[in-house]
């Protein structure tokens, strides 16, 4: 096993690969050759000014692309000359500016300066080439990179100010940096403009609007159309409700779509595609087939992603029937099925492992001359991933290609089926294709989410020491964040320092994952080392680096440490989530202190940062450790906002309380106000019902109740919890009823089970009861443990049974185990 070679404290092949690997290994050499530049050189630039316009054939330049003589005296001049030359070419001879500036660009891989870069926009922005307008300036501000928004504007403020084009320019440069996610430069940009009295147009207000659907600054961006006077477009209502989906707040979604029905924009059919889209994700197939009624009624027509979005849902659900009515009344609208509705209408076959289904739909689609695509494939090579499979990827042609076989890859991974992965890996190795970064990554993944991490870490260690092949940031992260969840703290220092020393700290990541793993753990000293560490690197740290730095903190007692870091998150430019106070406040609520959990409430609200359900739940669980429940649930229900909509997570914690408190009454009166709020109670929620029924004695409510969750479906535990509570009360023959019911039910029994009962039943004196499951349990071939024999013998013998205490003690003999117990 690989966790003995861990032990010191890494494989040391591992280590020595990580620091003996030259750096050049793990980066890109740079090819560019460096240039003397000479001074500046009137002639020089008259030189290529006129041997440009004298050789370049206009719309062409293709003759100069080779021209060593043209490309000497390009590399004579530097940067600002050359700048010089486009501004000349600029004023009478637009055509030829820009097929010299890209020449350079693109062909000599010249790098121009910010100026010549703005007088091409100029240009493109005056003959209206809008699109290449927008890829020109997108390419700008990647180069130019985060942060530089500030600089280009003082330069367009400055020296571009009286150009025509100018405001067509500013406009689009808000959208280049709203397109490449640059969201902070974007509104500098934005703010810019206003200063400037120049007016957004509706569709850089709606890439704007599309980077910040995740937060909570897309009312301020809605608001601000408004307040410029431009109507929104049904577009950018439907990226205001896209973003209040991604937010979950459906309910708000669905408000805002009531609101625009009434304006001349109106609803349009993407905005109700999002709401059923998010609606199926959420799991709720009627609440978006109710959105799909809706549209008729609004007098829209559902197009074939309206309808693939209810299909993809159904499939999912295993609602295949419904599904497929549905893919008829496409047929009835007019609507075609594409190959995206062939596909999720196989996928959902294939879910089913009702394969005979998946080929019926790639027939029709071969039927109706819609070419099966790689998903396709893919899915039936997963399907029957054998000898069938295997022969159905030499006949499509789909085992010649590296993609499909990364896919295959994934998918078995996802699946959970990693002895196929793992067989189709050395199957690519020995058909002579080499597995790449990629593949190894999926690999690595999937065996670390399983938890076979020493299993991934040999891969891994094979991958770097044997192949030569260097683990992408992926892997990297896979096995870092594995040997911190199983506890191998040791050995994920000396792999993070290894990434540290050999420069493969390229993101705060591995370092969140390292300082996380340390928190958990009560190690904070540890942790704010290596935040020190990393912070060292010029690596700027995230939110997520402050809030496990909070909760190690937490844990380890020291709040006022942790206040202080709320500090340092600021200092950062970076602002609080609403997981940071959530982390103090249950913190602060394990401790009782009522009072700064409440102070930590007020302040969030006055930072402007919402409450989330988790939020609220823990200042619930807070409330309700005063143990004066029905005081605490008033107070909780006072201090929810409008619109609130508690979750099941929510209801769950209260009813777990109440039946602490032996409120079994409270409990179910919650219990039934679920459904009020159209949340449908989960196997847990009847699994903590059950459970406080049964401790509290309740034991014929508990049959009641067990005798109905039979609709819902049992779990393992909910027939552990009956069978204890029989136990306690004598009930011997009910228990082993019951026991028997879970073992034909086909739950796993380990003598765990059978302990905990015989132990219940052992300090009842029930010696009966014991020797019943005592035989029941050799009936089943699982062998006795010395725990449960001596427990047995010291019930046996504290009745005097010495017959029966010979006769186990016998079968302990037989059995193999210590008998070296006093009998007395």
């Amino acid at each position: 096993m690989l966790r003995l070679t861990l032990k010191s404290p890494l494989k040391p092949p591992l280590i020595s690969s990580l620091f003996l690997l030259n750096p050049s290994f793990f980066t890109t050499t740079n090819l560019a050759v460096n240039h003397r530049e000479p001074p500046p050189s009137a002639t020089g630039k008259s030189r290529i000014l006129s041997f440009f316009l004298q050789n370049h054939t206009k719309g062409s330049t293709n003759h100069l692309q080779q021209n060593p003589c043209f490309k000497n005296l390009i590399f004579e001049l530097n940067s600002l000359e050359i700048e010089g030359i486009v501004e000349k070419l600029s004023v009478g001879n637009t055509e030829s500016a820009l097929e010299f500036f890209f020449l350079l660009r693109n062909d000599y891989g010249f790098k121009h300066s910010r100026v010549s870069y703005i007088v091409i926009a100029h240009i493109l922005a005056k003959k209206q080439r809008f699109r290449a307008l927008k890829f020109h300036l997108q390419y700008l501000v990647q180069q130019e990179g985060s942060g530089s928004a500030h600089s280009i504007c003082e330069l367009l403020s400055s020296r571009f100010q009286k150009w025509d084009s100018n405001h067509v320019v500013w406009d689009m440069l808000a959208s280049a940096y709203s397109w490449c996610q640059m969201v902070n430069d974007a509104l500098y940009v934005f703010a810019k403009m206003k200063d400037s009295n120049i007016h957004a147009s509706i569709i850089t207000y709606n890439n704007l609007l599309y980077s910040l659907r995740h937060t909570d600054n897309i009312w301020d961006v809605y608001d601000d159309i408004k307040a410029s006077g431009i109507n929104p477009s049904k577009y950018t209502n439907s990226i205001v409700i896209d973003g209040l989906c991604k937010q979950f707040l459906m309910q708000k979604a669905v408000d805002f779509l009531r609101e625009t029905e009434c304006r001349e924009s109106g609803p349009c059919v993407v905005a109700f595609n999002t709401l059923m889209s998010s609606s199926c994700k959420m799991g709720s197939i009627d609440v978006a087939k109710s959105f799909f009624c809706m549209m008729f009624k609004c007098g829209l027509h559902p197009n074939v992603y309206s309808y693939n979005i209810l299909i993809h849902g159904l499939s999912v659900a295993g609602a295949m029937e419904e599904a497929l009515e549905f893919t008829d009344d496409m047929k009835k609208h007019g609507l075609e099925p594409n190959q995206v509705t062939y596909n999720v209408l196989a996928k959902g076959f294939h879910l089913l492992g009702m394969m005979n289904g998946v080929w019926k739909f790639v027939n029709e689609m071969l039927h109706k001359g819609i070419d099966p695509d790689i998903f396709t494939y893919t899915m039936l090579i997963c399907g029957y991933y054998n000898d069938e499979g295997i022969k159905l990827k030499e006949e499509t042609g789909v085992h010649a290609s590296d993609i499909s076989d990364t896919m295959l890859l994934s998918s078995l991974c996802k699946s959970g089926r990693l002895d196929e992965a793992l067989n189709l890996f050395h199957e690519i190795e020995s058909s002579g294709h080499k597995p790449d970064p990629i593949m190894y990554s999926i690999l690595i993944s999937g065996l670390c989410k399983q938890g076979l991490v020493e299993m991934a870490f040999q891969l891994y260690n094979d991958m770097l020491c044997c192949k030569r092949i260097l683990p992408n940031i992926v892997a990297h992260r896979s096995i870092l964040k594995s040997f911190c969840e199983r506890g191998y703290i040791c050995e994920a220092r000396v792999l993070f320092d290894a990434f540290i020393n050999c420069d493969l700290m390229d993101d705060v990541v591995l370092g969140n994952i390292m300082i996380d793993g340390y928190a958990k753990l009560g190690d904070i000293g540890e942790a704010v080392q290596v935040y020190q560490l990393i912070t060292g690197k010029g690596i700027m740290p995230t939110i997520v680096t402050f809030n496990s730095l909070i909760y190690g903190f937490c844990k380890a007692r020291k709040f006022d440490d942790a206040r202080n870091w709320v500090d340092t998150i600021y200092s950062h430019g970076l602002i609080p989530s609403s997981r940071t106070y959530t982390i103090l406040m249950d913190a602060y609520g394990e401790e009782g202190k009522i009072e700064a959990v409440f102070e930590l409430l007020e302040e969030m609200k006055a930072r402007a940062i919402e409450p989330t359900h988790v939020t609220y739940t823990v200042i619930m669980k807070c409330l309700c450790r005063r143990r004066q429940m029905h005081e605490s649930v008033r107070i909780l229900k006072g201090m929810l906002p409008d619109g609130f909509q508690p979750d099941e997570i929510f209801y769950n914690t209260i009813i777990k309380k109440l039946c602490e408190a032996r409120d079994m009454k409270g409990a179910f009166r919650l219990h039934k106000e679920m459904a009020v709020h159209k949340l449908q109670p989960s196997r847990v929620t009847y699994n903590i019902l059950l459970n406080g029924l049964c401790t509290h004695g309740e034991l014929k409510n508990a049959e009641e109740l067990f005798s109905t969750l039979q609709d819902v479906g049992l779990m393992k535990c909910d027939y552990t919890i009956l069978i204890k509570a029989y136990c306690a009360k004598g009930s011997v023959d009910k228990a082993v009823v019951l026991f028997q019911k879970m073992i034909e039910k086909g739950f796993e029994i380990s003598i765990r089970d059978y302990s905990a009962v015989i132990n219940r039943l052992c300090k009842r004196n029930l010696l009966a009861g014991v020797k019943i499951f005592l035989r029941m349990m050799l009936f089943h071939g699982i062998s006795v443990d010395s725990q449960i024999c001596f427990v047995m013998l010291k019930s046996f013998n504290h009745i005097r049974d010495r017959n029966s205490v010979f006769q186990l003690s016998s079968l302990m003999m037989k059995c193999g185990l210590d008998t070296d117990y006093n009998c007395g």
